[in-house]
């Protein structure tokens, strides 16, 4: 379904799961929220397992260790092990590690997973900018991070001390809603300093190739919630992608995406693993899949048919990236999404 209009992987009908060797998940509004298993989350992802596919866990939440997440998957009904997980600390730390000697102090603005990877690439972390560190490191500290915290990384910036972010994630979905993220609080203090952070996180490339030298995979196919961090570290890394509506996109966001945003496939939760994605085919001035056919006309989307609302999304989007090429849909792509109930 990208911008292409590509719907399968090698013509055939197989289940997504069968197409690929592992599923690079996101965890955030994919697996769960709010620390709870999204629904269908749990069943999916064992059938999945069952059916051959490796799971792993990519995610740009830099708080909690691997071994945290492993377990807490494990809560869930989802049985993982620590190396099943991929975060952007991992990724920021080995980031780091290439820029500065080993020994290196480095300031830590976050939690207990990113001290922990700052200490397997051998870098010793610190809580001052008065202890002389050799770089900032910022990643997701929790709902309860002090203010003071960021003050600290603002001193150590704006004297000079190279900059790393986890992620420039702005939102994360909760339980309640949607939260600020890591990258609100790195907005802070790029405001305060006028400074820039390198970026490990997706979409960046340090975590797809943290993501490949941790999980070896083959024929991956990126799984996520976000067009701006999940699909495009997917389309920045040259692979396949789903995009569930599990999150925080939506489904006239999805329409209107940009070229880098738009995924390969999209299903409603996780169970589009286990299903082969519907044909979408041209047809006249428009694009058909299942019961819907998408158009064009007169300057504005039309949809017309009935049946799964989701073959109505991905004709859609046939019709709206194709009329926008290499640019953006500018057409009023809310008012019909209405329509599927989406």
């Amino acid at each position: 379904m990208n911008q292409t209009v590509r719907t399968r992987p090698d013509g055939s009908e197989r289940p997504l799961g069968e197409a690929y060797d592992t599923a690079l998940l996101d965890l955030d509004g994919v697996v769960y929220a709010g620390g709870e298993a999204i629904v269908h989350a749990v069943d999916s992802l064992a059938a999945a397992r069952e059916g051959g596919m490796h799971l792993a866990y990519v995610t740009n939440n830099a708080a909690r260790t691997p071994e945290t997440v492993a377990a807490h998957l494990t809560r869930l009904g989802v049985p993982a092990e620590p190396s099943d997980v991929i975060n952007s600390a991992q990724a920021v730390a080995r980031l780091i590690s290439e820029q500065v000697p080993a020994g290196s102090r480095v300031l830590v603005i976050g939690a207990e997973g990113l001290r922990v990877a700052l200490e397997e690439r051998g870098l010793v972390p610190v809580d001052s900018a008065d202890d002389d560190p050799a770089a900032v490191a910022q990643g997701y500290g929790g709902p309860d991070m002090p203010w003071s915290r960021l003050m600290e990384a603002s001193y150590a910036v704006a004297a000079g001390v190279p900059w790393f972010a986890s992620n420039t994630d702005l939102t994360i979905p909760s339980g309640r809603g949607i939260a600020p993220g890591n990258g609100s609080a790195v907005e802070v203090v790029r405001i305060t300093t006028g400074a820039t952070p390198q970026v490990a996180g997706k979409p960046q490339p340090p975590m797809h190739r943290e993501t490949v030298l941790r999980t070896g995979a083959e024929r991956p196919l990126v799984v996520g919630d976000r067009l701006d961090t999940d699909i495009e570290g997917a389309y920045v890394g040259g692979v396949d992608s789903l995009l569930v509506l599990t999150g925080v996109t939506t489904a006239a966001q999805l329409v209107a995406a940009r070229p880098e945003h738009r995924p390969t496939y999209v299903a409603a939760d996780l169970r589009g693993l286990l299903v082969a994605q519907p044909e979408v085919v041209p047809v006249g001035d428009g694009f058909r899949c299942g019961g819907w056919t998408a158009s064009v006309d007169g300057g504005a989307l039309a949809l017309e048919g009935e049946g799964d609302s989701l073959d109505g999304l991905r004709a859609l989007c046939a019709a709206a990236w194709t009329r926008a090429g290499s640019g953006v849909c500018e057409l009023d792509s809310a008012k019909v999404v209405a329509l599927l109930g989406l």
